[in-house]
């Protein structure tokens, strides 16, 4: 049975989709635990790493409108292999990330019941992520989560609670000025940049960088837009609007907030803390905890959906055995079969926070684990955006980003940007978490390259006689 036809989407839903995807106030605690270097690494993070992303992910969107999104982008000009490889790797991402995402619940929901105790249990948190992500699939599956989630979701999870964190925020420290237990404590200018002296801000130099990682992911709805330039226009939206929203909370919350006792996937830590300082009542606390679990599970729904598009044109290219049906599509555009498989997986990757003592250091695990994936997906981005300006400079497109030479010069900065990060990163971590980190990122960048070489054959033309019995379209 054919698909149902989806009704396009307008530009300021797209806007609520794409910021869905991207940004979240999750990230304000690795913002405000950097301490004062917080404004060197979010002005990295933007200039050099998420700008670069959102001009060549606009540029091929926009030339590629397909479905596909960076899988189709790094097929076009880097081959099968990579293509079938950057599919891969941004489903792969969302095994650590899920969880990694996932993970900001247990201390809302504890903060909602007011048991902040079991925001720190390991036990409690394990459960609280398998609950959320299979109740987001379910949903996924009976409806458009995608559209839904644009037009209303955004308000009620990410703007509104961001408003009043920020609100409390300034008029906390306005009342008390920068605390001088906080993590920024007494300012110097030396530590607006790391230094010999203290180095340990470099572990949170990654996490930041890669705040902005998925901006891009929004592109497998462009052929949803009612106009293709819409996608530019929403990445760069989302881009500033992240930027905003980071740092300026980012140092309200260190502002208040001691080293020692910052916990980097409680997001209610800082409201509880301005609160305290203005006297206010706790069911504030309740309150917030709630939007922001909203929040939460909207950026889950939209990951669910997201990144599993993209392996969809990889099974019907024949990349997968034809019996897992990755290639079977709902009436939304999603495949069932991946929903269900990453969801297990997601479920054993979950299983972090029992092997790994500290909540903090699973959390880094997760996070340094995704970057790299997401990493060697933005690496094939830009060599192939190389590529394509080198062969085809003159491709018609409705966004194009400079001459050849401005082209080359964001792909090497993008790179660039990206080998320091990992750099920096790893050489403050400890030993143990490098070994997890490593493991984790080699074993999934390199199986794809196994399974392109293993593949049948006959896979694609099997696909798509099935597709062809299902009344299924390559546009479906």
């Amino acid at each position: 049975m054919a698909s149902k036809k989806v009704s396009k989407v307008t530009l300021g839903t797209f806007i609520g989709m794409t910021v869905a995807i991207a940004a979240s106030i999750r990230n304000i605690p690795d913002v405000a635990g950097s301490g004062w270097t917080m404004f060197l690494y979010m002005a990295v993070g933007a200039i050099l790493f998420a700008l670069p992303v959102c001009l060549i992910a606009g540029e091929f969107g926009s030339t590629f409108p397909e479905n596909g999104g960076p899988e189709l982008w790094v097929h076009n000009t880097l081959g099968n292999d990579f293509g079938f490889a950057t599919s891969w790797l941004l489903w792969v991402i969302m095994f650590p990330g899920m969880v990694m995402v996932a993970s900001a619940l247990p201390p809302l929901i504890a903060t909602a019941i007011n048991r902040p105790d079991l925001g720190t249990s390991h036990i409690f948190t394990l459960i609280v992520i398998l609950v959320a992500y299979w109740i987001m699939t379910i949903l996924n599956r009976c409806f458009d989560m995608a559209k839904l989630t644009g037009k209303w979701g955004s308000w009620v999870g990410i703007y509104i609670p961001l408003v009043l964190m920020t609100v409390l925020g300034i008029c906390a420290v306005v009342k008390t000025g920068i605390h001088p237990g906080s993590i920024l404590g007494h300012f110097s200018a030396a530590d607006l940049f790391p230094h010999s002296g203290d180095m340990k801000s470099l572990a949170f130099f990654s996490p930041i960088i890669f705040i902005f990682t998925g901006i891009e992911l929004s592109s497998v709805y462009i052929p949803r837009l009612k106009k293709v330039s819409y996608y530019p226009v929403g990445v760069l939206f989302t881009l500033v609007f992240m930027v905003l929203l980071n740092t300026v909370n980012g140092f309200l919350e260190a502002s208040v907030v001691s080293d020692a006792h910052i916990n980097l996937n409680n997001i209610v830590q800082p409201v509880i803390v301005y609160n305290r300082i203005l006297g206010l009542p706790s069911w504030i606390n309740n309150v917030f905890s709630i939007l922001v679990a909203i929040g939460v599970c909207i950026q889950l729904s939209a990951w669910i959906s997201g990144p599993g598009k993209t392996i969809i044109p990889s099974a019907r290219n024949g990349y997968f055995s034809p019996k897992f049906k990755f290639w079977k599509t709902d009436k939304y555009g999603d495949s069932p079969a991946v929903m269900l498989t990453q969801g297990i997986v997601i479920s054993v990757f979950a299983l972090i926070y029992l092997l790994v003592p500290g909540i903090n250091a699973a959390f880094l695990d997760l996070v340094n684990s995704t970057n790299v994936l997401y990493c060697t997906v933005y690496v094939f981005m830009a060599i192939g955006f190389i590529k394509m300006r080198v062969k085809e400079p003159d491709l018609p497109t409705k966004f194009k980003v400079g001459n050849n030479f401005v082209a080359w010069l964001i792909g090497l900065v993008l790179i660039a940007t990206i080998i320091v990060t990992l750099v920096a990163t790893f050489s403050v971590g400890t030993l143990s978490d490098f070994i997890i980190v490593a493991v984790v990122s080699v074993v999934l960048i390199l199986l794809p390259f196994w399974l392109y070489r293993i593949r049948n054959k006959n896979w694609k033309s099997d696909v798509a006689q099935l597709m062809k019995q299902a009344g299924l379209s390559d546009k479906d």
